[in-house]
């Protein structure tokens, strides 16, 4: 069908009926995804849904609340059923333990406190899976992530979503803007969760009320040291407690089960001053404790930088930006200084505490809803 410059554009950006516009949507079984898939479908586009199987499928199927899983698997294709649009499940099982799993133990063996939502995110979903959407011959893929696409002067732009309780920039600044390209997010401009639910009971969706999933889908109840036990057995080494001054506090079973910034749990009670984890030595096995002012930081040292902003990174001049630190706090004024294609160091004007290495630096345009990139901490705190 041959179309003249004047063809409006369809919902997903594309000058051609939604009945010749291919869609792979990724689906996790959950309402978000099951929500974009049918809405899209009930709008008339070519709709291929595509489920990954992550991790052991036996064993997810004991565990509610998972994406991926067995459950979860079952309810993306019945939603498939339902709508009347084909479905496919991947084994992806090696990809996702090499990718990102590995990564994970190792990271948090060497002291850190990595972030795999946003590695699955870079390098399984918008990488093999978006290749895949592609080898399907789509003009795009969607999902039901919380943020926005939105045409700039230069290009699609990555903006926060409108409902900022939902909004999941944190762990999508690493996507490239090849991928953003191709990418669509039809939930970002809703207002509440409230809202997909209400389109999932309106499209007669099963899943219109199933729970939110809450954990990293391979932590059972976010215990981090017990899956690291079970990764790398043997890891988790006994140590020594010490205070910043040197003191010899108390002993631990395992680095691994503490992290930057932790106050309870740490059985050296009776101690008249607050004590937090300022420091884990991985080589010395030791947890090192201090005041809480030791947690302060000031200066982020940040690599692995992706930029999604205007023009090269490392021919910028510094620039004022706000950075979130962890996804659960509020972003915080920064300037940004670039230090390489792949570098930076990030200098907070209020210094932030609990600052930890294998966490992610998102950097936003301040005063605005736009994502300009982000990299990962990469190596001790330094002083406020």
């Amino acid at each position: 069908m041959a179309l003249d410059s004047d063809t409006p554009l369809n919902s997903l950006g594309f000058a051609k009926p939604a009945s010749e516009t291919r869609v792979v949507v990724a689906m996790s079984g959950g309402v978000d995804s099951s929500v974009v898939a049918a809405q899209l479908a009930e709008e008339g586009y070519d709709v291929v849904g595509v489920t990954l199987q992550l991790y052991d499928h036996g064993a997810a199927l004991a565990k509610k609340g998972a994406c991926c899983a067995g459950l979860d698997i079952h309810d993306a294709r019945r939603v498939a059923e339902e709508m009347g649009f084909p479905h496919y499940v991947l084994d992806y099982e090696n990809i996702f333990k090499d990718a990102v799993i590995d990564e994970f133990a190792d990271s948090y063996l060497a002291g850190a406190t990595p972030v795999p939502c946003i590695r699955c995110n870079e390098r399984v979903k918008f990488k093999d899976l978006l290749e895949t959407a592609r080898d399907l011959e789509a003009d795009c893929m969607a999902t039901g992530h919380y943020i926005q696409r939105k045409m700039g002067a230069h290009g699609p732009e990555l903006h926060c979503a409108t409902d900022a309780a939902r909004d999941q920039s944190y762990f999508l600044f690493s996507t490239t803007p090849e991928q953003l390209a191709f990418l669509r997010f039809p939930l970002g401009h809703l207002a509440s969760k409230a809202e997909t639910r209400a389109l999932a009971a309106r499209y007669g969706l099963a899943v219109a009320d199933k729970p939110d999933s809450q954990d990293i889908c391979f932590v059972p109840n976010g215990d981090y040291a017990s899956v690291i036990e079970k990764l790398r057995p043997g890891a988790a080494e006994p140590g020594e407690i010490v205070h910043a001054d040197g003191r010899v506090l108390g002993q631990h079973n395992g680095v691994i089960h503490y992290t930057i910034g932790q106050r309870r749990g740490l059985g050296i009670g009776g101690l008249a001053e607050p004590l937090y984890v300022v420091k884990l030595d991985v080589d010395g096995r030791r947890v090192v404790v201090g005041p809480k002012e030791m947690l302060a930081t000031r200066i982020v040292p940040v690599n692995q930088i992706n930029w999604l902003g205007d023009g090269g990174f490392a021919d910028m001049a510094e620039r004022h930006v706000s950075v979130k630190l962890r996804s659960t706090r509020p972003p915080r004024e920064a300037i940004l200084r670039p230090l390489s294609p792949t570098e930076a160091e990030v200098e907070l004007l209020t210094p932030e505490e609990g600052v930890s290495p294998g966490q992610a630096c998102v950097f936003y345009e301040t005063g605005g809803t736009r994502i300009l990139g982000g990299g990962w901490i990469w190596q001790g705190r330094s002083p406020a």
